[in-house]
This record gives C-alpha cells, sequence and structure tokens, in this order.
C-alpha cells in the first residue's frame, strides 16, 4: 500500500494543475474522477513499489522507530535506480521506482536500490524483509503523520479497528504500475487486471502468519484487505465492466470520506458517502467539497486495481528476492503483451473473481492451479536470459502447487517464528 501520494510510482499525478474550485454536485465530481481515470496512449512503461518489513537483526520483535528509521534513511544518499525512498505507518520501507521502459529494466533498476538499501541498513543492524504480513510483532503505528492518525480514528469509528491497524502497520506488497493503454482496449484491460488478481495472489502468497500465529490463510494480507470496507477496498468493476471510467467514478462517490483536511487531516467518524457530500445533503468541515478534497478522496481508496490515469495492480503480497523478477514479468507480460492477453484471460476465467479462495488455499485449489500453471506458462515462452533463473524457479514451484508461503510457513515450523525472520533478515543484510 501506498498512503503518500507522489509522482515518480506511476505515471502522472492525478488532477495535477488543476485549479482548485468547490463541487457543484456528485454528477460534476463524477465527470471529473472519470475524465481523469485513465490516459489514452500506447503500453510499455513499468512502475515498481516495493516494501519490505524492518527487522533489528540482534532483537526481531523490537520494532524500530520513526526517528531510527529516518537517520538511517538519511545516510542513503541517491539511489541507482532513482527510486524515492518512504516509511509506512508500521515501519516497513518502500522503494518506489520511476517509470521505465519495459518489465525489464524496471526490474533492473529495483534490484539495485534494493541492494543499496539494504547495504545501509545492515550496518544500522537491521534487515528488509520481503514477506505479505509481518508474522512476528502485533500491529503498530511508529510514523507519526496526521494522516495515520486520523486513520485509526476512522477505523475505530468504522468497526474495523483490528483490521485497519493491521493493513496500515502489518502488510506489504510489490505494487506494479503500468500504462492504461489505447482507450478502445480500456475495458479489455481493467476487466483483465482484475480477473487475474485471483490467480496471481495464489502465486505470490507468501504471508502465512500475522502477528504470531498461523492465519490458516497462505495470504494474510489479502485476509486483512478483505475485513475492511468493500466499498473502500473491494473490485471497482461494475456488473459488465465495459465502461471501467464510469465504474471507477460510481465507486468512488458511494465510497464513505475518510478524511477532511481542516486544515489537517481529521477523520469522519459517520458514513457519509462523497456523493453525499457533493452534493450538500451533508457539510463536512463546514463546507462543501472542492475539487481538491475529491482528488485527496481517490488517495484513501485502495482496490485491487486502481486507475490513476495509469493501472495499479495492488493485490500482490511481497515475494522473496529470487522470485520477484519472475512474479512482475510474469504479471507484465499476461497484461502488456497482446498475443498473450486473450490467452491469459481465457486461463484465468474460472477462477476471476474466487479472491478469498485464492488467499486462503493458493495453488491447493484444482482451479487455481490449472490456471497458474497455464498463466506461467505462456511468460515463461517470452521471459529474457537475465529473469530466467527466478523464471525457472517460479515454474518449479508453480508445478508443485507451492507458493513462497509454504516455504516461509516451514522455515517457521522448523526454526519458530523468530528463526525464520531472523534467517530472512539476515539474508537481506
Amino acid at each position: 500500500m501506498t498512503f503518500v501520494v507522489t509522482s515518480q510510482p506511476g505515471l502522472a499525478r492525478s488532477g495535477s494543475g488543476a485549479e482548485e474550485r468547490v463541487l457543484a454536485s456528485s454528477s460534476s465530481a463524477a465527470l471529473q474522477i472519470a475524465g481523469a481515470s485513465l490516459d489514452d496512449g500506447p503500453v510499455g512503461r513499468v512502475g515498481l513499489e516495493l516494501e519490505a518489513h524492518c527487522f533489528d537483526l540482534h532483537d526481531p520483535l523490537r520494532r524500530p522507530g520513526w526517528s531510527e528509521l529516518k537517520d538511517v534513511i538519511a545516510t542513503v544518499g541517491p539511489l541507482p535506480g532513482r527510486s524515492a525512498i518512504t516509511v509506512e505507518p508500521g515501519g516497513a520501507v518502500e522503494l518506489s521506482g520511476p517509470p521505465a521502459d519495459g518489465p525489464l529494466a524496471a526490474i533492473t533498476a529495483l534490484a539495485a536500490d534494493r541492494a543499496a538499501l539494504r547495504s545501509v541498513f545492515a550496518d544500522a543492524g537491521l534487515g528488509l524483509v520481503l514477506l505479505g504480513a509481518d508474522p512476528l510483532r502485533r500491529p503498530h503505528r511508529v510514523n507519526p503523520g496526521a494522516r495515520y492518525q486520523a486513520m485509526e480514528q476512522f477505523f475505530v469509528a468504522s468497526n474495523t479497528a483490528s483490521a485497519g491497524a493491521a493493513m496500515m502497520t502489518s502488510t506489504s506488497s510489490i505494487q506494479i504500475n503500468l500504462d492504461a493503454g489505447p482507450r478502445d482496449g480500456w475495458a479489455d484491460r481493467v476487466r483483465l487486471a482484475h480477473a487475474l488478481g485471483p490467480t496471481m495472489i495464489a502465486i505470490a502468497a507468501n504471508s502465512p502468519l500475522l502477528a504470531g500465529d498461523f492465519t490458516g490463510w497462505v495470504s494474510a494480507r489479502q485476509w486483512v484487505w478483505s475485513q475492511l470496507d468493500s466499498a473502500r477496498c473491494g473490485p471497482i468493476l461494475g456488473a459488465s465492466g465495459d465502461d471501467p471510467c464510469t465504474d471507477w467514478a460510481r465507486y468512488a462517490l458511494k465510497a464513505p470520506v475518510m478524511l477532511v483536511h481542516s486544515p489537517e487531516p481529521v477523520a469522519v467518524t459517520e458514513h457519509v458517502p462523497f456523493a453525499d457530500w457533493a452534493d450538500g445533503l451533508v457539510l463536512l468541515g463546514d463546507r462543501r467539497p472542492t475539487t481538491a478534497d475529491l482528488d485527496y478522496h481517490l488517495t484513501t481508496l485502495f482496490p485491487p486495481v486502481r486507475p490513476r490515469r495509469w493501472l495499479e495492480i495492488r493485490y500482490l503480497d511481497g515475494v522473496p528476492d529470487d522470485l520477484l523478477p519472475a512474479v512482475v514479468f510474469l504479471v507484465v507480460t499476461l497484461l502488456d503483451d497482446p498475443a498473450v492477453a486473450g490467452l491469459a484471460a481465457e486461463a484465468v476465467e474460472p477462477v476471476a473473481t474466487a479472491w478469498d479462495l485464492a488467499a486462503r488455499v493458493g495453488l491447493k485449489d484444482d482451479r487455481l492451479y490449472e490456471a497458474a500453471n497455464r498463466c506461467v506458462a505462456l511468460a515463461a515462452e517470452r521471459v529474457p536470459a537475465e529473469l530466467s533463473e527466478s523464471m525457472l524457479r517460479l515454474v518449479q514451484n508453480v508445478e508443485e502447487g507451492r507458493c513462497a508461503a509454504d516455504d516461509f510457513a516451514d522455515q517457521a515450523i522448523q526454526r519458530g517464528i523468530e528463526g525464520a525472520v531472523l534467517r530472512l533478515a539476515e539474508a537481506t543484510a
């Protein structure tokens, strides 16, 4: 998840340069949302965002504090791939790379930045671990930002305090940002991005534990997100999916307002759909919303595929370094290669809505297993030599019906959870 909006991770800033004005109605808000949803153009650019849990190499139960993390990051200097560094609410460290031409360039740049960052953190006695959820520590916020304080208040008021805290402070992912593509292909492209979700969740699942306990899910990260309000975190597609821009506008207007700037973020503790605020049925902060309020509202919506002029693919667990290149190449190829997209859509159609099943049992489900094997076979035929070793590992895992969650679970049973975390932390140091 990314809570700080920057232009680097994606391909443009939503609403950038627009003059702030008071919205006249929900209809005018809908027009603005739909008009800025996706950018018409070719595909090809890839932006990556990678979150890693930060552990003390001498005391993995300790959560490094905000000042400590800031001090370490201050010594990093410019990264070779030009990624920005941010800190998530629970202290996970995120790399957000600029868009690159194709998956290989994006993967190579991110790998270089991760290596440089790991080295600096290792010198400080800290390890950066790629898992979809923190397997050891209980949720706790270290980032003091006013936005995150207000988000906590919102989740308490909406009776999702536990899931909200876990989402903010205990989950992490690899996010893939892709061009929206030509306008006449948007509907098929957005439908495919959603339809791939369950199969990709099953392939990339890497969070069998959360806060010291086995959850019974291979992706505890997805389990956590599924407990939040589907109006804010569920898929955006309408009944047909033929007009993703209108679907996004409808979704955003129905979603309850989370925060209002007055001027600092203030939690909205009653259920107020943005449409009601825009139509003047409810006043928040004693005023009607502006276009800036609308842009900010969009940053508080976390669907698995989010239009930001480009497409954010947000449903993947963070996966180990040896699998990361293959997982990224897999997703990008299935969506961006015109010779593959139709075959991929056919392969995943039987499990296109099996989000919870994929997160719970992964490749143990026969239909997900078949879809996953067909998808990785399509990508493996096209993988460049530089990524062939990672792809071979992924193909073998999928053929065996295993995901990274299975490997980590085995380690946690053999070594204990602390031992398994330390093994990963030390390997990345």
